[in-house]
């Protein structure tokens, strides 16, 4: 045992150490100066090439001002709201500092100082760096703050050096960012809404920051903004420092800020750009978007000057041919978002996010959410029935050649046979965009014209939240899933246009999916940061599916929806989509080398609703094949000029024909016998032969995958007039029943009629089976 000699002296000698390195940090640091703390940098951003794209900053909106020019109500705000023991405290929170140690002990982010004197210090060292030294000298720092200077002159430093948000540091910049007044000219409602921004501007400006976190929309933020101003107004009561009638003006109206504004060389194309890439680098970094506003950082980008240059004038070309607001005012507040990705690899090249800040558009719509995909969202119900089947395929995924009603106003069924009701109790009725009586369509006839019924069915069958799975492997993110009712398949979820590119460039990459990036190196001081590695690429679908996917929307391509998209004069796969009340339209296609989407809707710039598109453009409604087409196809042709045309990998046969409960089996072939000579008497009960259909000439031929095969079929009609119908194959079996003849219109002399009329059917090996 030691002796209580050698114990106490090493206490001692413990607490002797520690006193030496108390006072040795205490006598290095330095009282921070508020000025050196206003000086920033710009932030440098480069295009993929890496030459200079933009540099921009926010050096021209910093301004200090002395604390005589800083309104009272202003400085009781910050105090009431975040240390109303300013004036008697030593500066330091040791609790406060505690707890941040002890939280970066457990590998967690440091806290924030908890009185104003802690915060002014932090303030003026918003470097990345989160350790436990850098913490200690912030404590040593604040301690001798509070010891060599006033609390006035701390308080100054505060003001001048916290961060308001919109690229605003400093109270004279916050009063002249939100309300375009020098501080000194602040009234007590607007010093309450300023200090609530020293909470997080990020979420508590009523403009939102949506492209920063979701959960930041402008309807949150400015909720979470009212509360906060309405509770530090009533703190300021509380304690005295605002009387009775100073508190009830101040409360009565809540001083709405105004709008954003453009900042230096934040124009055009440009604007929306950085605004991906911060949020990128926000994202993937431990940088502050304090931190990242104060400058000095180097963003090298994915995007491609050339490609982004092409994809802007594509919408202002369209915009120009088939809009006209000034003398037409449903083609008011129409807007464009794209993005256009890089499949196997995630890279995003170019986007399009709307007008500019300078003409007052702050929202990014290439990455913005809330405007559902309509039909595009069908090929993810596809792909989970080829992958997972249905309830009753024994877990066998599906051909693209099973058969579901494609009639309009369908009664959709459960798994258990039950029909899925409304929350009123009636039976729910999926609509078609028109009443055409479809009957039993392939899956693939349904997807070529985007027809609802079939997929909302399929979806209930293979089960919505396997549609959803396939979906998210293929880059969608959990936040834009809507509601998994039977309308999910048929796209009420509101994925980004950037996300929806990434998500097809998952098909065009047979089944790789790679998360899409806008950035790929960030520099500070010449130093590279971490956190932007490449996306590793990752099998998220079996091949075989995702290039049926694409075989199949090929079709879309040549035969269906999107036959606009055949200009480009390449191999394309793509899909249209159109939604409810013609309030958005898309249009997602893909080459192996690129990935676009193309959304249009309009949009009330009051309150941000969507609004109908039904007579824009001067038509009836806009469909995704339409505009956005024109758009995709415009862009793409600048985009890939001068490349190779790779084509898409074959597809081999996939899954089983299962069809729809309900549907019929194939009809015999009928052979029908007319009576020699038109008569007056009754029309004899014709007589009918029944034979089996022919043999063909192979299995591929019956499943339709040969295009060379041909079915051929003739009826004769008895009685009112004969008629004969001729089906052609392919790859459609659709069309048992094609181009049947069709008894001419009766005279009045002459009842029975006369004459022949002649019908064509498309339909593989029952091709006019029944003429």
């Amino acid at each position: 045992m030691p002796s209580w000699k050698l114990v106490s002296g090493l206490f001692i000698g413990f607490v002797g150490s520690l006193v030496v390195m108390v006072g040795v940090g205490y006598a290095m640091v330095s009282i921070p100066n508020e000025n050196d703390a206003a000086k920033s940098q710009n932030n440098v951003y480069y295009w993929a090439d890496g030459s200079q794209m933009v540099a921009t900053g926010t050096g021209v909106n910093r301004q200090n001002v002395t604390i005589d020019k800083i309104p009272e109500a202003m400085q009781w705000a910050v105090i009431s709201a975040e240390n109303k023991s300013f004036y008697d405290d030593s500066g330091v929170d040791p609790m406060g500092i505690a707890r941040a140690l002890a939280n970066m002990a457990r590998g967690g982010q440091t806290q924030g100082g908890s009185t104003i004197t802690q915060q002014f210090v932090k303030n003026t060292y918003l470097s990345q760096e989160q350790t436990v030294t850098r913490k200690f000298k912030e404590m040593f720092i604040s301690i001798k703050v509070g010891t060599k200077l006033d609390k006035k002159q701390i308080l100054q430093g505060y003001l001048n050096t916290s961060y308001y948000g919109r690229g605003a540091y400093g109270i004279q910049a916050a009063a002249q960012t939100y309300y375009g007044v020098n501080a000194v000219d602040l009234k007590p409602s607007q010093c309450a809404f300023l200090a609530a921004l020293l909470k997080g501007p990020t979420y508590y400006d009523p403009a939102g920051n949506a492209d920063l976190d979701p959960s930041a929309n402008a309807t949150d933020n400015l909720r979470r903004s009212q509360e906060r101003w309405a509770w530090i107004l009533s703190e300021m009561h509380k304690d005295k420092h605002l009387s009775d009638a100073q508190y009830q003006v101040a409360k009565s109206k809540y001083p709405k800020p105004q709008g954003r504004k453009a900042t230096k060389n934040m124009t055009g194309q440009i604007s929306y750009l950085v605004d991906t890439a911060k949020k990128y680098v926000l994202n993937h970094s431990k940088i502050t978007e304090a931190q990242f506003d104060q400058g000095g950082y180097q963003i090298y980008t994915t995007f491609d000057k050339k490609s982004v240059n092409a994809l802007s004038a594509a919408v202002k070309k369209v915009q120009k041919e088939r809009l006209d607001p000034k003398h037409r005012d449903l083609d008011k507040y129409v807007q464009f978002g794209a993005a256009s990705v890089v499949p196997k690899d995630g890279a995003i090249v170019a986007l399009y996010g709307g007008d500019g800040y300078e003409n007052g558009h702050f929202t990014n719509n290439a990455d913005t959410s809330g405007v559902p995909v309509g039909s595009t969202w069908k090929p993810f119900v596809l792909a989970a029935a080829m992958e997972y089947g249905t309830y009753k395929s024994d877990g066998e995924g599906l051909s693209p050649l099973s058969k579901y009603n494609g009639n309009d106003k369908l009664k959709v069924r459960n798994q258990d046979g039950s029909y899925v009701l409304n929350k009123d109790g009636s039976v729910f009725y999926q609509r078609n965009e028109g009443p055409k009586p479809w009957g039993y369509i392939t899956l693939r006839k349904a997807m070529e014209q985007s027809i609802n019924t079939p997929f909302v069915q399929l979806g209930m069958d293979v089960g919505m939240s396997k549609v959803r799975d396939v979906a998210k492997a293929s880059g969608i993110l959990d936040s834009s899933f809507a509601t998994l009712n039977p309308s999910f398949a048929i796209g009420t979820s509101t994925p980004s246009a950037i996300r929806m590119a990434d998500a097809y460039a998952t098909f065009a990459a047979s089944g790789q999916h790679t998360d899409p990036y806008s950035v790929t190196s960030v520099k500070k001081e010449g130093q590279e940061l971490p956190g932007f590695t490449k996306p590793k690429r990752t099998r998220v679908m079996p091949e075989n599916v995702a290039n049926n996917v694409t075989d199949t929307l090929e079709n879309v391509v040549q035969n269906g929806t999107g036959q606009n998209a055949k200009a480009l004069g390449r191999t394309v796969a793509g899909k249209t989509g159109t939604t409810d009340s013609n309030k958005s339209a898309w249009f997602v296609g893909y080459t192996q080398q690129l990935s676009t989407s193309v959304a249009m809707f309009r949009e009330n710039p009051k309150d941000h609703e969507l609004l109908s598109m039904n007579g824009t453009a001067g038509v009836d409604s806009i469909h995704g094949g339409d505009i956005p087409t024109l758009v995709w196809t415009e862009y793409m042709k600048a985009a890939l000029k001068g490349k190779n045309d790779p084509g898409f990998p074959d597809p081999t046969e996939i899954g089983k024909v299962q069809d729809e409960l309900g549907a019929p089996s194939p009809t015999p072939s009928v052979t029908i016998t007319p009576s020699e000579t038109p008569s007056d008497s009754p029309t004899p009960t014709p007589s009918v032969t029944t034979t089996s259909p022919s043999p063909t000439p192979s299995e591929s031929c019956q499943l339709g995958w040969d295009p060379n095969c041909n079915g051929n079929g003739n009826g004769n009609g008895n009685g009112n007039g004969g008629g004969n119908g001729n089906g052609n194959g392919g790859l459609d079996t659709g069309g048992v029943d094609g181009g049947g003849g069709e008894s001419p219109t009766p005279t009045a002399t002459d009842t029975t009629g006369t004459g022949n009329t002649r019908g064509n059917g498309n339909g593989g090996f029952f091709g006019g089976q029944n003429g």
